[in-house]
């Protein structure tokens, strides 16, 4: 019980691996558990069916697992899983599943949540993703992996936003932004590709002059935007990152798709 400060609070049943370390005047409840190299600096709250993934720093005064803002929620045992090596900054505050959305909220590995952001109920958030300070999640919503939320911006519940994609600060993001997608705006809208997101993570140039040729098409050719999904050249369909973009489309949208203005 070395790692943990005398001033901290760990209740009964609560399993804390011996390499943890939870600071002063943290509280973890009963049903919490911290994975070895866990770190809560001070201050910080951990409530409900919660799973913290090693190597996972979480700052002052975030509260974590605490019952989600959801009126439909009636105390079922609903969870949240956090994945490895996150960083949780100062005041985040992360909410638990509901019976309407899976029962669990799950974040994964190695992602970065910088001050104030607000994870909501039943969010799927994948590896690798940032959301900057402030950026608010509303109920349902999925990111995938590498997404980058910028800094005071919200997402409306259930909408999705594709692997690679990024949205501008201050944005309101209503409907569902495909992978490696670029959108900003108070009421959001595509303004391209996160091509520089793109040539970072190493994709080859003929990836992104495939993807660039089928947003294009996508966007801005003749026909109705389903008509264009479907009728796009095989010979740009084969490449990795356009199909990854189709499958997005053609899995079930609650949302619409976000469209350039």
């Amino acid at each position: 019980m070395g790692n943990i400060h005398q001033t901290a609070i760990i209740e009964d049943g609560a399993t804390v691996h011996p390499e943890a370390v939870v600071g002063p005047f943290c509280v973890v409840g009963k049903d919490v558990t911290l994975a070895a190299g866990v770190t809560l600096k001070s201050h910080v709250a951990v409530d409900g069916r919660t799973r913290i993934g090693g190597g996972t720093t979480i700052f002052p005064f975030a509260s974590i697992g605490h019952v989600p803002q959801d009126l439909k929620y009636h105390g079922e045992k609903s969870e949240l899983v956090i994945g490895e090596n996150c960083t949780i900054r100062e005041h985040v505050t992360i909410n638990p599943g509901t019976e309407g959305g899976g029962m669990k909220t799950r974040i994964g590995d190695n992602c970065l949540l910088m001050i104030g952001a607000h994870v909501a109920h039943d969010c799927v958030i994948g590896n690798h993703v940032i959301l900057v300070n402030n950026a608010t999640l509303g109920g349902h919503v999925v990111l995938g992996d590498f997404v980058i939320i910028g800094g005071l911006s919200a997402v409306h519940q259930f909408v999705r936003i594709g692997e690679h994609a990024m949205i501008g600060g201050a944005s309101g993001v209503e409907t569902d932004v495909i992978p490696f997608g670029s959108a900003t705006g108070n009421r959001a809208t595509l303004a391209g590709l996160n091509l520089t997101g793109m040539k970072r993570r190493n994709f080859s140039r003929d990836d992104i002059h495939a993807l660039r040729s089928a947003y294009k098409y996508l966007f801005t050719g003749d026909g109705t935007f389903a008509e264009r999904c479907k009728t796009l050249s095989a010979d740009i369909a084969k490449f990795p990152s356009v199909q990854t973009v189709l499958k997005f489309i053609n899995d079930e949208t609650k949302r619409g798709f976000c469209q350039p203005e």
